[in-house]
């Protein structure tokens, strides 16, 4: 039975992407030629793979058990082939990371544009996601994410500010109408802006000052579910409907122009700026060693808050 190693890959591919138009927007193919390759697959194995609706395509129980084996093996097929990598002047090939759309925003802007430039011969690929998940499993090489979500198996590297603060802001308009908070629990009087995680999570506002730390859970007019719509609370905060808290780094521009005014500013609890995190089971592929060796140069990231 001669199976080929396209069709293989592309089974996982859309298996994992959840359907072959999905599939084909991320990896730059054609729909038509994935749906015809895991045809192709299923044919030749005289079983079939995926159930398909109109809407989105799931695995079968063979297409599960299949998967669970294949993806790994796929996975180490590739990592062997990037061998052929050191040999080349300049690394080539795709490097896809999943990171949070805070790292998006605040970390690889500062880092993208010169290792491209650097790595001419490099396709990146960032897949924005904020809950914690299995790089492989989703098809990518790292992600990521703060040391508190990492998993043991995982290497870490440090990327980025290596302390952060959140920051409580609102419009001096909100401040001169409502008041101005001089200690957290006065936020509970305050319209805030808040956050949840699609998980329903909803974290409580944390500040620290001389050894004291407090927890508040403020509410308010807006709430905003996933980090997508962060922009949003933002721009409320800025007409005034009350106060926000997000990273420091998002609110800084608006802080220094006096569009937004620091609050409760001498309670502002730093914590740990995030990781690159990457399998320790698998040789780095060329890409990723690449990027890695270049977030390690000194004085990439400045001077710690």
């Amino acid at each position: 039975m001669k199976v080929e190693l396209g069709d293989l890959q592309a089974f996982v591919a859309v298996a994992r992407a959840g359907g072959f138009r999905e599939c084909a927007r991320h990896s730059g193919t054609s729909a038509s030629g994935l749906s015809e390759a895991v045809r192709r697959l299923e044919t030749h194995l005289g079983v079939r793979l995926l159930h398909r609706t109109t809407r989105s395509v799931s695995p079968t129980e063979a297409g599960r058990g299949l998967l669970e084996r294949l993806a790994p093996a796929l996975a180490e097929v590739e990592a062997s082939l990037d061998v052929v990598n050191l040999f080349r002047d300049r690394p080539a090939g795709l490097l896809r990371l999943n990171v949070p759309i805070s790292a998006a925003r605040l970390v690889l802007p500062r880092i993208v544009p010169p290792f491209l430039t650097a790595y001419p011969e490099i396709r990146l690929e960032v897949v924005t996601e904020d809950s914690f998940v299995d790089v492989l499993d989703r098809g990518c090489d790292a992600g990521i994410r703060y040391d508190e979500k990492l998993e043991q198996d995982m290497i870490a590297v440090p990327i980025g500010p290596r302390v952060q603060r959140f920051a409580t802001a609102a419009a001096p308009s909100y401040l001169d109408r409502r008041g101005r908070p001089q200690h957290p629990r006065d936020l509970l009087e305050h319209a805030c802006m808040r956050g949840r995680f699609p998980s329903g999570t909803m974290f409580p506002w944390e500040y620290e000052k001389d050894a004291e730390i407090f927890k508040i859970e403020p509410s308010g007019p807006l709430l905003i579910e996933g980090n997508a719509g962060i922009d949003l609370a933002v721009e409320a905060a800025l007409a005034g409907m009350g106060i926000i808290h997000l990273f420091e780094d998002w609110l800084r521009p608006l802080l220094e122009n006096g569009s937004l005014e620091p609050v409760l500013e001498s309670w502002w609890q730093p914590f740990s700026g995030p990781f690159l995190y990457y399998p320790g089971r698998r040789l780095t592929p060329a890409p990723l060693r690449a990027f890695i060796d270049f977030i390690k140069k000194p004085g990439m990231f400045g001077p710690a808050l």
